[in-house]
């Protein structure tokens, strides 16, 4: 399935949200009805269609955990020409996902009052992937190769370079598209994209060599809950139950991969069944670490928050002014949840 590289520049951000306050209208909103036995509805907006980043949120619906928190979810995945974030400060939805943490940065130093209430994937999927025969393993190989990467991901790379002290002029950038044909051809020697994108990723061989843009130098977390700072202060229990039901399904998908790709398939038939069950392991790499181990999943390290923001902001992604750390997060969600997210390793 394809997913967009990354849409995370200020401009395009921007933008989206114009469109997209004018095209959102009516939605569902987040209801707390007045019969304690009702359930509460709840919309989520998501970046993209729903696929394997969503597959333990699928879960905890097919599994009617959300039906146990007290809520009726409605998934509303996004797409190319679709906005996050106006819905959900127009409170047309409770809560949405982003693709990655400089998303969220970008929108609030742009004025728009969201916050991070749990992480879905340890760091961005976003890899540069080449091939033996000019590899690139690691940030030393940066300056030899011809780098292919989509103009709204080009921040990445100077940022990137930023982090590891390199001149930006001494690395030769092409602009490229989705898929992966300028490597096969041999127009650029390393590309960027998801690297859970497997089945766009199979036609450069079994032999292709990917290298996340972390193991680069360039943190950040990916599958980003969010909500607006009105939500956290007066609906955090409903936020939290969300949350918590999420988790639990993450959990079961950790103990029953297969299962769950089938169930997430059959609720979503835009996913490839044998696709899906060539991802999941490393999907499940991507959602659980030492960190979630420890702290259970979800969770972040605002350290690694502020880290991200002082590089975006040494590479100028912020003309108003960098967002104040303690603006872009809450750790209140994840508190309230403690109990119910579980604590697991990669498997």
């Amino acid at each position: 399935m394809k997913r967009p590289s990354f849409a995370g520049d200020r401009r395009s951000f921007l933008k989206a949200s114009a469109a997209g306050v004018a095209a959102f209208g009516a939605g569902i909103q987040l209801v707390i009805p007045k019969d304690a036995a009702a359930a509460t509805k709840v919309a989520i907006k998501y970046d993209w269609l729903m696929s394997n980043g969503q597959i333990g949120d699928i879960i905890a619906a097919e599994n009617g955990y959300f039906e146990e928190a007290g809520l009726e979810v409605e998934f509303s995945p996004g797409g190319p020409n679709s906005a996050t974030v106006p819905p959900v400060v127009s409170g047309a939805a409770a809560l949405g996902q982003f693709s990655e943490t400089p998303q969220l940065f970008n929108a609030r130093a742009s004025g728009v009052p969201v916050k991070i209430l749990a992480c879905g994937y340890r760091t961005g999927p976003y890899a540069f992937t080449s091939k033996p025969e000019k590899p690139l393993r690691s940030v030393d190989d940066l300056r030899g190769l011809k780098i292919g990467i989509q103009p709204t991901a080009r921040f990445l790379i100077d940022a990137i370079a930023a982090k590891n002290g390199i001149p930006i002029d001494e690395l030769e950038i092409v602009n490229v598209g989705f898929d992966k044909a300028p490597l096969v051809r041999g127009e650029v020697d390393a590309i960027g994209g998801w690297i859970t994108n497997t089945q766009a990723l199979s036609v450069v061989g079994d032999d292709r060599i990917d290298l996340l843009a972390s193991d680069l130098g360039l943190p950040s977390y990916a599958d980003v809950y969010f909500a607006t700072d009105d939500a956290v202060a007066d609906n955090a229990e409903t936020l939290a139950a969300f949350v918590g039901a999420a988790a639990k399904g993450w959990g079961w998908t950790h103990a029953n991969p297969e299962e769950a790709v089938k169930k997430a398939v059959a609720a979503f038939p835009n996913m490839d069944l044998d696709w899906e069950l060539k991802t999941i392991d490393l999907v499940l790499k991507m959602s659980f670490d030492d960190d979630t181990a420890k702290d259970g999943w979800g969770t972040f390290d605002p350290a690694s928050l502020e880290e991200q923001i002082a590089l975006y902001d040494e590479i100028k992604q912020y003309p108003d002014g960098r967002p104040a750390l303690e603006d872009v997060y809450t750790s209140t969600i994840l508190e309230m949840t403690a109990a119910d997210r579980p604590k697991l390793n990669a498997p």
